[in-house]
């Protein structure tokens, strides 16, 4: 044990590297510049790909909801993003108890000056629909 009046604690006290107490080493200016930059590269691929799927696919399509109105109808309501000046077309699809399709209409959408828009339409049906879904929105070929 050292005098109480002693300047310097005893040998390993503290660990055997100074500043880190487990024994390693501290990063160096290259270590961190090295994980600086592969945060970055991570980063500007993340951004890429999300850029590539809006070029790819520039429409989305959520629902709000829908109102079963009886038998031979159902309301559908349901919200569209896409770049303003954008047109779609929408596939609205009514569904029975089984699944299977009772109902359906396609919906011509834009184009609008806003990126989200929110379209009400009546679905016609052969037999009384449980639900309903958008089941997709598509931007038409220009061909």
């Amino acid at each position: 044990m050292s005098e109480p009046g002693s300047p310097t604690p005893p040998a390993d006290r503290y660990g055997t590297s100074p500043g880190r107490q487990d024994g390693r080493r501290p990063l160096g200016t290259g270590a961190k510049v090295a994980i600086g930059a592969a945060l970055a590269a991570a980063v500007g691929v993340a951004a890429w790909f999300s850029v590539e799927q809006t070029r790819r696919d520039p429409v989305t399509v959520e629902m709000v909801g829908f109102d079963v109105r009886d038998a031979e109808q159902v309301d559908v309501t349901f919200q569209v993003h896409m770049p303003p000046g954008t047109t779609a077309v929408c596939d609205v699809e009514a569904l029975a108890q089984s699944y299977a399709q009772v109902g359906t209409l396609e919906v011509p959408v834009g184009p609008v000056e806003q990126q989200t828009s929110t379209y009400s339409v009546t679905v016609r049906t052969s037999e009384e629909a449980t639900t309903a879904v958008v089941e997709s929105c598509d931007v038409p070929d220009a061909s």
